[in-house]
């Protein structure tokens, strides 16, 4: 039976030749169209389509809002169109916190090199996302948040941070803590193994799924972390920020030369490439320009893995996440063979079991755990908490 598509834009340009990309894979069927946030809203509930792609700036009703009020009756996947600008990153990851699940920018030549290819890479992400349910509105909101962290005593409550902290000029800072200052240190755990940093990767579903545990894990974390998302290069600094501001912990967009901290997670920045090197007493990030026509994703789970390995040999705790394709399969067999850990997200609670499956498939991964029980589970593994 084939998957069918409610395509909600207000240009009929764009809307055309989404129905002509769809229409060119017999699997895909676009069943109608609608021009607002209102008919959109209107057509879902009466056709009752497998995926619904959505415009995000729209008259009568925007696309978030729209999001949102069909969320509240049907749990439809929804793939938003964004536009690659600081405005349309932040308006973006408002639609992953209404509910959608996943993006992809309107210029389909930011994504691929030739029209085919986007058209491949737009009609594979439709069918992916078609296979899974979103958990609905909240999913990605501070809200769900606060209620998931109080079903472990390893969670604090996101309700429980001070309303304000002050910064080292003096200055309150509404809505933010006091992180601790910590020092470099190995973390045992209670099979002995000695962590010196967590690294994790991950694709379509990574917004939400990052968010979660990251707002999940104490501001005393004891470890770096690093962080590989595929996102284009608008989003990744509107994203951090975003993270950082929810979280109890420090998280910034990477940049060059940046030395990795205790309790600090680095967000690969997208379109370049993040690399560890150095020693692991003092290891330190390159952020390089990759114009290779052979990298597919930019940044690349494979190769921050990769020089992970060589840095930090088998003190890596690499978490791979919900996402499509095999990145990160081949950085963590590097990992492995170091001896590293390494855990995968399982198929129940991903968006698109495709970079967890690899690894699994590839006889790589260690433990596999629910999305829910990261953040618990690396505290558990650190003996934190």
């Amino acid at each position: 039976m084939a998957i069918r598509v409610l395509i909600v834009d207000d240009s009929s340009f764009f809307r055309r030749r989404l129905q002509e990309i769809l229409s060119a894979d017999a699997e895909l069927e676009v069943i109608d169209s609608a021009v607002n946030g209102r008919e959109a809203v209107e057509k879902a509930l009466a056709l009752k389509p497998d995926v619904i792609t959505m415009d995000i700036e729209m008259p009568v009703l925007d696309g978030i809002s729209a999001v949102r009020e069909i969320l509240k009756v049907q749990r439809i996947p929804i793939l938003m169109f964004s536009s690659l600008t600081h405005e349309g990153a932040k308006a973006t990851l408002d639609a992953l916190e209404a509910g959608a699940v996943d993006f992809l920018p309107k210029k389909f030549e930011d994504i691929a090199r030739d029209k085919q290819e986007a058209g491949e890479l737009l009609r594979e992400r439709v069918r992916a996302v078609a296979r899974r349910r979103p958990l609905g509105r909240s999913t990605f909101s501070s809200s769900a948040l606060a209620r998931n962290s109080q079903s472990s005593t390893l969670r604090q409550p996101l309700g429980s941070r001070p309303a304000e902290r002050t910064t080292e000029s003096g200055a309150a800072e509404r809505g933010r803590f006091e992180r601790p200052a910590l020092t470099p240190r190995s973390h045992f755990s209670a099979s002995g193994k000695d962590y010196k940093i967590v690294a994790i990767g991950t694709s379509t579903g990574g917004p939400v799924a990052l968010q979660r545990i990251l707002t999940a894990l104490p501001a005393t974390f004891p470890l770096p972390i690093i962080l590989i998302q595929h996102m284009p290069a608008a989003f990744t600094g509107a994203f951090a920020q975003r993270l950082n501001s929810l979280a109890k912990i420090e998280i910034k967009e990477a940049e060059d030369n940046d030395l990795l901290r205790p309790g600090v997670a680095y967000l690969a920045p997208g379109g370049k490439q993040m690399l560890v090197e150095g020693s692991e007493g003092q290891a330190r990030l390159r952020i390089k320009e990759d114009d290779s026509p052979r990298i597919t994703f930019k940044p690349s789970v494979d190769i921050t893995f990769a020089t992970a390995a060589r840095v930090y040999q088998d003190k890596v705790l690499a978490i791979v996440l919900t996402g499509m394709g095999a990145d990160g399969r081949e950085g963590a067999r590097l990992l492995k063979q170091q001896g590293a850990t390494i855990w995968a997200q399982d198929e129940a609670s991903c968006v698109v079991y495709g970079m967890p499956q690899a690894i699994a498939a590839a006889g790589l991964m260690d433990q596999e755990v629910s999305l829910e029980d990261v953040a618990t589970r690396i505290l558990q593994e650190l003996k934190h908490g």
